[in-house]
């Protein structure tokens, strides 16, 4: 192969042409000046040009190639590809493709790694074509080719970004999810695909409203179309998902738009978080805080009740005790016994009850004891008659006389709140409010292992109404405590919930039936003791006796009144004060004569306790007994520490009384055993 002429030979070859014929001169000299022009076309491009003879050696080398690999025109010219620019892995590969290049198959385009002369390795993208003379001979190979290395690079810094940012996203606790302006998913990530519950795939078909709760999709579609029409960039929003399962879950949703050169939002990327426990928290957090509420209300009303009961309790000692009294007096058989009769009963009966409010204000639990349920339903059936609208009727059938192991004032609370909740559900439209109450065995059946009872004898209680109805979704509710239907201010929510409570403690079960619009019936099943319990009339009956001399002290003159002549009856020396104060100067002045002090524990001036200890002062040996009706200050133990002998709980009985002083003058003595 000839040597390519250079630029200067052309340039002179021009002159020379000049001078030629005239037709000869234009046509070379037109050839000459094209070739003169791609010549400085080379010599200025930016794109390396390297022409290689047969044997792959270098012939044109243009300075755009000598910048690319560091070799000058010289240094490269006449020099193999191999010794140039090729790593030893490249060698064959490019050989061969070189030597199709020279079979006339036409150009190649590859991007290869080749070697600077610096032994820089470099990335070039090369466009190689076959070199042809006149006669169609392929005389060589010419080839361009582009410094890609800074791209590549950057191409695959680009990819390792991508990459790591998909690392992010796939484990991301959050949920990352991409849609179109559908709302179609484009892209999630493997957290919110295990929120909702549906695979990638899946999601591809779906939109995010088809995982929206119908309830939240208006509020959520309006948010969304606000964001592609850039009348807000992104919005924050709390909502409810629905899972392929068929459950709902709550969701935290940061959703933002992604915008395209002209400032278009093309997708919108959703950072979506699970708050169903939050939720759950905050909703606990207030039913908690609702609780506490009612239990500081529950706290209260104790308190009132606690107040009131000692309030009482010193009202039923004077009743029982001047009844006691006068009917020691009162002629046998005659009116004014029987009625003196009914007014003890009653002061009994009382005297039950307020237990039941210092049971109540003491958070403390009553012994039960044998009592008639009939006895107790008729006379709130009595009472419910008054209270409630003439529109409802009321059925009873009693068929059972038997005696369960309670409480008389709880079975009391039991049937009232049954029977009001059943007026409550009647008011608007009236009905019939029945009762009914027999005895049922509970064998081996159906029945009994439903509502897991024990075998055996059982009063069944059944109290049904024709109103309201209860709705299936909150039957399951009901005996929940602090659950109410009622409005603010009209219940406590503690009814059933109480109801369900002792009826349990006495081992028996309550069940409900009812259907919104027809009516409920409660039935409860207590177990039947074989104990036997009636209410006895006041009979007189031989106390204990004494001599002793005895310091009463109550600030209740009544009271003061009574246990003085209870005492006197009694055979004993009494001496009376109503207050704290004289009681103590009395004794100080005295104190040899008197051989037991018995004192109320809430005065003013000086409670009993306190007196006791300034007694105890004076005379270390003096037996004291405290009277109360309810005190949270003193206790059994406590009054046994500080000296006190003997509690006696008001209202006091004629009978505990001189059982009390006798014991406590006897044990002084050393005669108790």
């Amino acid at each position: 192969m000839s040597e390519k002429p250079t630029y200067e030979d052309l340039e002179k070859r021009v002159r020379e042409l000049e001078k030629a014929d005239f037709g000869r001169k234009r046509a070379e000299e037109s050839l000459l000046k094209s070739e003169l022009l791609l010549s400085t076309h080379l010599l200025n491009t930016p794109v390396g040009a390297i022409s290689w003879d047969l044997d792959f050696k270098a012939v044109e080398w243009n300075p755009a190639a000598e910048a690319i690999f560091g070799y000058t025109k010289e240094e490269a010219t006449g020099k193999h590809a191999t010794e140039l620019i090729l790593p030893e892995d490249m060698k064959e590969l490019v050989d061969d493709v070189f030597q199709d290049l020279l079979s006339n198959k036409g150009g190649t385009r590859s991007t290869n790694e080749n070697i600077t002369k610096d032994g820089r390795q470099i990335t070039c993208d090369w466009y190689n074509t076959p070199q042809k003379d006149a006669d169609g001979r392929v005389v060589g190979v010419a080839s361009l080719l582009h410094d890609i290395t800074e791209r590549k690079q950057t191409e695959e810094a680009l990819r390792i970004s991508e990459e790591k940012l998909q690392l992010i996203i796939d484990t991301s606790p959050v949920g990352i999810c991409t849609v179109d302006p559908l709302g179609n998913f484009v892209t999630t990530n493997l957290a919110y695909e295990q929120m909702v519950g549906y695979a990638k795939e899946e999601l591809r078909g779906l939109s995010f409203f088809d995982v929206t709760h119908p309830d939240d999709r208006p509020n959520n579609k309006k948010l969304f179309q606000d964001m592609f029409s850039l009348k807000t960039t992104d919005f924050f929003v709390e909502k409810r998902y629905i899972r392929k399962d068929g459950t709902n879950i709550d969701v935290a949703v940061h959703a933002s738009g992604i915008m395209d050169a002209e400032g278009n939002a093309r997708f919108g990327t959703a950072f979506v978080n699970d708050i169903t426990e939050r939720k759950r928290s905050e909703q606990e957090k207030k039913k908690l805080q609702a609780q506490l509420i009612q239990a500081q209300k529950m706290e209260s009303i104790g308190n009132l009740a606690g107040g009131i009961a000692h309030d009482f309790n010193n009202i039923l000692s004077s009743v029982i005790g001047f009844t006691e009294l006068s009917l020691d007096e009162v002629e046998k058989g005659t009116h004014i016994e029987d009625n003196l009769q009914e007014v003890y009963t009653a002061g009994k009966r009382a005297k039950d009850l307020v237990r039941q409010i210092l049971a109540f204000a003491r958070q403390s639990e009553e012994k039960l004891k044998p009592i008639r349920v009939d006895t107790i339903a008729t006379e709130v059936l009595k009472f419910i008659r008054s209270s409630i609208p003439t529109t409802i009727e009321i059925k009873q059938n009693i068929e059972s006389d038997s005696l369960i192991m309670g409480n008389a004032t709880q079975v009391h609370q039991i049937l009232m709140n049954l029977f009001t909740n059943s007026a409550h559900a009647m008011e608007d439209k009236g009905g019939i409010l029945e009762f009914s109450l027999k005895d049922v065995v509970m064998d081996r059946g159906v029945n009994r292992e439903k509502l897991d009872l024990k075998p055996g004898n059982y009063v069944e209680i059944k109290v049904s109404d024709t109103g309201l109805g209860i709705a299936p979704e909150i039957i399951g509710s009901i005996f929940e405590p602090y659950f109410t239907t009622k409005c603010p201010g009209e219940g406590t929510g503690m009814g059933l919930a109480m109801v369900n409570g002792i009826i349990e403690s006495y081992g028996g079960k309550i069940s409900v039936n009812s259907k919104p619009g027809q009516g409920t019936l409660f039935v409860i099943y207590l177990p039947v003791t074989r104990k036997r319990q009636e209410n006895r009339p006041y009979q007189s009956e031989e106390l204990p006796t004494g001599t002793e001399r005895i310091l009463f002290v109550d600030d209740e003159g009544p009271i003061a009144k009574m246990g003085g002549q209870v005492l006197e009856r009694l055979g004993y020396i009494v001496s009376i004060r109503t207050s704290s104060i004289e009681a103590l100067e009395l004794f100080r002045t005295k104190p040899n004569d008197f051989d037991l002090v018995i004192t109320d524990m809430t005065m003013p001036n000086m409670t009993g306790d306190n007196l006791a200890n300034e007694l105890m002062k004076i005379r270390p040996d003096i037996p004291v007994i405290i009277c109360t009706g309810y005190s949270k200050k003193i206790s059994d133990e406590t009054a046994l520490k500080i000296g006190i002998k003997a509690f006696a709980h008001k209202p006091i009985v004629r009978a505990d009384l001189a059982k009390t002083v006798r014991k406590v003058l006897d044990e002084a003595k050393g005669l108790y055993c």
